[in-house]
């Protein structure tokens, strides 16, 4: 069953082994240590096939959920690097909206409560203007759609420039008032990009739903950063400080380990080495 007596600690799916089915991935996050896994569908056809899914095999994944007690809190939807709600290309931004209705549909058969948002116009493509206004617009119907099924969206704060602090975040969120919009700020990219961490989440701490946890290697006149696969502790963020500022500010919402482990050769041993880090450097925040 779900606790409401600790502070969530969750796991990205892709921190996970590899073909293993959700009633394994649930179970082994629960033996890890971990309170919920977020699930990814990103651009690949496999994790975007996720979208439609039969009732049946929505309603066998509700079932897993409720029999490991391990419950899918959130959806990482990187689908849109592909197709970006900022297309210049309508059909691509027309696939792009259908696939974030898709989403909230499937958030909301699954009680999934928070889907999070990539926050770029386009990816792999230069942005303008224009792009920015069409993601926008994009975005305007994702929060009604949003708002009529009771799901949260959370704009990630990303390795992109279009979004990559709280403060831009919250220039989107003046236009598009909505208690279903909100902000899931990534650690990592916020230390990355040199912002003030504190006056950032100062500033953002009633519109974070959550927050990843990965470590990162500094943007720089001379280079252009590292947002993947630094291991913890390796990297440019100040993690016990961190949570000195969370703790002050009284942010009680989910924290979610991002790693990208699934083919390594022990990624349940390395998603249990990375819980007790981080479960050590809240510690020493209480301190």
């Amino acid at each position: 069953m779900y606790s409401l007596d600790k502070q969530p600690l969750g796991i990205y799916e892709k921190a996970m082994p590899g073909g293993a089915t959700w009633r394994e991935k649930l179970s082994q996050a629960r033996e890890a240590g971990y309170d919920f896994v977020e699930m990814s569908v990103d651009e690949s056809d496999d994790r975007l096939s996720r979208l439609d899914w039969s009732g049946v095999e929505r309603l066998a994944l509700v079932k897993d959920m409720l029999e490991t007690g391990v419950p899918i809190n959130s959806l990482c939807l990187s689908g849109h690097r592909r197709f970006p709600l900022g297309s210049e290309d309508p059909v691509r931004r027309s696939a792009g909206l259908e696939i974030m209705k898709k989403s909230v549909v499937l958030a909301a058969d699954l009680g999934i409560r928070n889907i999070q948002l990539a926050g770029y116009d386009v990816y792999y493509s230069p942005g303008n203007a224009r792009t920015r206004e069409l993601f926008l617009q994009g975005l305007e119907q994702a929060v009604e759609w949003a708002s009529r099924a009771e799901v949260m969206l959370s704009i990630e704060i990303m390795d992109h420039p279009f979004v990559n602090s709280i403060s831009r975040f919250l220039e989107i969120s003046d236009r598009i008032s909505s208690p279903w919009l909100t902000v899931y700020p990534d650690i990592g990219n916020i230390s990355a990009w040199g912002n003030d961490v504190e006056r950032e989440f100062t500033r953002g701490i009633n519109k974070i739903t959550a927050i990843h946890l990965k470590d990162t290697l500094a943007v720089s006149g001379v280079f252009s950063g590292q947002f993947k696969e630094v291991p913890f502790g390796e990297g440019c963020v100040d993690f016990t400080e961190f949570f000195r500022i969370l703790n002050r500010l009284n942010y009680a919402g989910p924290f979610l380990i991002e790693m990208w482990t699934e083919k390594s050769s022990d990624p349940l041993h390395e998603i249990r080495v990375a819980r007790k880090w981080i479960q050590e450097r809240m510690e020493e925040a209480r301190v």
